[in-house]
Formats: structure tokens, sequence, C-alpha cells
């Protein structure tokens, strides 16, 4: 195992012998890492944190530290991260609260770029990108393939959906549309379709004009949202995409940008 002199790592915290943890980091006692992990120097990782393999922390990451929250009084919470996510400078992972179901969860294949924070209780799927100081508010959810801009902020209990795109400064304040670009000047709106976005995740033109047509009428057309999802189900949904894509405007709860 190659644990650096200056590194402390608590005595009852698991790290294979596959781990590098480099100088001047902490593992705490209940900490459980995966093969191949490395935390490259001044890493905190902290709480009930479970680990998948092949992460790679960078100088002053701290995962698993008490959440932000006046009502935590030391509860065993914690978080969990998947495997191969990258994980940058300064980047704040909080652990979960009693109140809010105890884990913070990251999925794999994630990119936290510096100074990201993920606040208590959060839900990260697979495959996203968290950009430069993006701020996350407790209990936010971020679905597969989704981008965070830089310097987003994320209001509590929002969502944003899948393969969404939010543009650098942008203040979430309602759910993110799956599928949308979603930007700010003065206040943030759906602007269309992430549609480079989706090309490169391989969806084929036929998903992408079902999509489309479903934007048209939620954002283009002269209708509220509740007329243009009466209008998608009198056509007849033809794909899963669109199925979801209504599926996550009627299960809003703080409604959604458009």
């Amino acid at each position: 195992m190659r644990i650096h002199p200056t590194a402390i790592v608590a005595s009852t915290a698991i790290v294979p012998e596959s781990c590098t943890i480099g100088p001047y980091s902490t593992v705490g006692p209940n900490v459980v890492l995966g093969e191949d992990c490395e935390l490259v120097s001044h890493v905190v990782l902290d709480g009930h944190l479970t680990v998948g393999a092949r992460n790679r922390f960078f100088p002053f990451a701290c995962v698993g530290v008490a959440p932000q929250d006046l009502k935590y009084r030391g509860e065993p919470t914690g978080a969990t991260l998947g495997d191969d996510n990258t994980v940058r400078e300064s980047v704040t992972i909080s652990r979960g609260t009693a109140g809010g179901g105890g884990t913070t969860r990251v999925g794999s294949h994630c990119l936290i770029m510096a100074y990201t924070h993920i606040g208590h209780d959060s839900v990260i799927g697979d495959h996203c990108i968290l950009a430069n100081a993006a701020t996350l508010a407790g209990h936010v959810i971020v679905e597969d393939y989704a981008s965070v801009g830089a310097l987003n902020q994320v209001h509590q209990f929002c969502r944003i959906g899948k393969y969404a795109y939010t543009g650098g400064g942008t203040t979430v304040t309602q759910d993110v549309l799956p599928y949308s670009l979603t930007s700010a000047k003065r206040e943030a709106h759906a602007y269309g379709l992430n549609k480079i976005g989706l090309e490169r995740r391989g969806f084929d033109q036929k998903r992408l004009r079902a999509i489309q047509h479903a934007y048209r009428l939620l954002l283009a057309a002269k209708m509220n949202t509740t007329q243009a999802i009466e209008k998608l189900k009198d056509e007849g949904i033809e794909t899963d995409d669109v199925a979801y894509l209504v599926q996550f405007i009627e299960s809003s709860e703080r409604g959604v940008l458009k």
C-alpha cells in the first residue's frame, strides 16, 4: 500500500493495497475505499463514506464531511461514490442528514470540477459533469448525463433532468427539463433542445425529432404546460424519451423552467 508518511489513515478504515494515499491526506475511521483509488495530496475523507474503484481525488477535496445544516447533531450519516469519478481541487461533498435520508450519493464516471459543492442528501447520477464552482444545496437531484455549468447555484430540492445542460452562472430555482439547454441572462429559461449534447451521446434522428416536437409544444406553442402535455398524450407518445419527459414534468414539485 502506498501511503505517504505525512498521511493519517485511521486503523479501522478499509484501504486496499492498490490505493495511493498522498501527502497530508486524512482518511477517517469509517471510510471504505475501492481498488485503485488515488488521493493526490491534502485530501480529507470522513464520515461513513463508501467509495468505489478507480476514483481520483485532487488536493483539498473534502468528501463525506459533516453537512452544513443547523439541524445536524452528529448523527452517523454517510456518503457514497461509485466508480471512475474525478474529484478536482477544493471540492466539498457533505454527508447526508437523518431527516433527508441519511446519505449523499454520487454515481459513476462523473467529473466534478474545482470548488464544486454537493450539499447533504443530494443525488448525482452517472456520467455527470459539474463545472467549476457549481453549488448544489441540499436535497438536489442531478440525473444521468446532465451537465451543470460553472458558477451555477441550484436551490434545494431542485432536479436537473437527464442530458440537460445548464449554462454558466445560471441560478436554478425550479426543475430543469431533461434534454434541455437552460441558461440565464436575467433569469433562467429553457432555450430549447441540447441537440449537440444528445448527438454526442448517440441519439439518432428519430429520437431527436420526437423530443424536438415535444419541445416545440412545451416552449414555442401558445399553450401552457398542462395543455402541451395533454396535446402530446392526445397525439400518442411514440418514444420512451418523450414519455420520460412527460413523467418528469408531471412529477415536479417545484415546477419546471420553461
